[in-house]
């Protein structure tokens, strides 16, 4: 767990220094600070809501903002919170829908540690509204295209981006890194895991070449999609961002563990993967959505998933973060390594698409 200062935004002190340095930034000379609240929904990081009204400068005026601070606890593969600013402020140069990075400070002696501002994104995230509630995002159609687009547009950061040069490239490629990856971490863990070993197996055994790198979100699925009456209204949370396979997000996004126990509407418990796909293809995304290939990387998140839930639950076991939440999560591989060996089973029998 990373040793920094407690912050709390509500503090008058914090909301000064936040303040002074938001002038420095945007070169006003003065901003008022108001409305601040919490923001739950953050596995790793901080975040806040707030109204700051710019007195002169080229940012002149009120806006809504959003501050994400460096949290207390880290996952091994997420990045830094400078670097997850670089990553969302490629994105939005590509065309991605992702609320404004505005600005970033590593100076921990502003805030006790390094944070991030962008503009705030109106709508719902919550995974269980949106599956729920089939009147957010607009029609349903619409918005899996649209979802399906955003990872297109995301593809399209060139792999020479001077900005993203501390993401390194995956060796000997992405699928095999993954299984190298994995396999140090349960070789690591006090507990034998054999269903995840033999996933881990299969992985390795029919490991999908990669033709093309591309930039990979990490964690694109319902949950991370923020959604108004009109639609996409932002992508939320690039900590996991990486170079990798085109397919990655997909087989991510259709996991069934991301469904929200609608396992018939297989992207994300949203609605059918047709939709997703004819977004995907018309905006020009460069992998091959072959169903095969796909249920691959299915099954790769399946465990993926298991592995952090697990190291998830260990904060909890451990002492270092007491929390109801990541004690239920820490129980979550048991039931995913059941779905790992039921999709291993389809695959060996030609069965895609479920």
């Amino acid at each position: 767990m990373t040793d920094v200062t407690p912050l709390d935004l509500q503090d008058a002190d914090a909301q000064s220094a936040l303040a002074g340095w938001l002038a420095a930034e945007a070169g006003a000379n003065d901003v008022a600070i108001g409305g601040i609240e919490p923001l739950g929904g953050g596995a790793i990081h901080l975040h806040w809501r707030l109204d700051a009204t710019f007195e002169g400068g080229s940012f002149g005026g009120s806006h809504e903002l959003v501050v994400r601070a460096a949290g207390d606890a880290t996952l091994a593969e997420s990045l830094d919170l400078v670097s997850e600013f670089a990553v969302a402020r490629a994105a939005a140069d590509a065309g991605a829908t992702v609320p404004e990075p505005l600005w970033c400070c590593e100076d921990a002696s502003v805030l006790g540690r390094p944070f991030a501002v962008s503009r705030f994104a109106p709508g719902v995230a919550a995974a269980h509204l949106l599956v729920r509630n089939e009147e957010l995002g607009g029609a349903r159609p619409v918005l899996l295209a649209r979802i399906g687009e955003e990872l297109a547009r995301l593809q399209t950061v060139p792999l020479d981006a001077p900005s993203l040069a501390f993401l390194s490239k995956p060796e000997p490629s992405p699928a095999l890194a993954y299984v190298a990856e994995f396999r140090a971490a349960l070789d690591a863990h006090p507990r034998p895991r054999p269903a995840l070993e033999w996933g881990l197996r299969w992985l390795e055994r029919n490991a999908r070449p990669t033709e093309q790198l591309a930039l990979v979100h990490g964690d694109y699925r319902n949950g991370n999609f923020m959604v108004d009456d009109d639609g996409l209204s932002g992508v939320l949370d690039w900590e996991f961002a990486r170079w990798g396979d085109p397919l990655e997000d997909v087989g991510w996004l259709t996991a069934r563990c991301w469904r929200a126990n609608r396992f018939d509407r297989p992207v994300g418990g949203l609605g059918p993967r047709e939709d997703l796909e004819r977004g995907y293809r018309e905006a020009g995304g460069i992998g091959d959505l072959d169903p095969a290939a796909v249920h691959y990387w299915e099954v790769m998140a399946h465990v993926r998933w298991a592995i952090i839930a697990i190291h998830q639950g260990e904060r909890h076991t451990s002492g270092r973060q007491p929390s109801l939440e990541l004690a239920l999560t820490g129980r979550i591989p048991d039931e995913v390594e059941i779905e790992i060996l039921t999709m291993i089973d389809e695959a060996e029998r030609g069965e895609f698409g479920g």
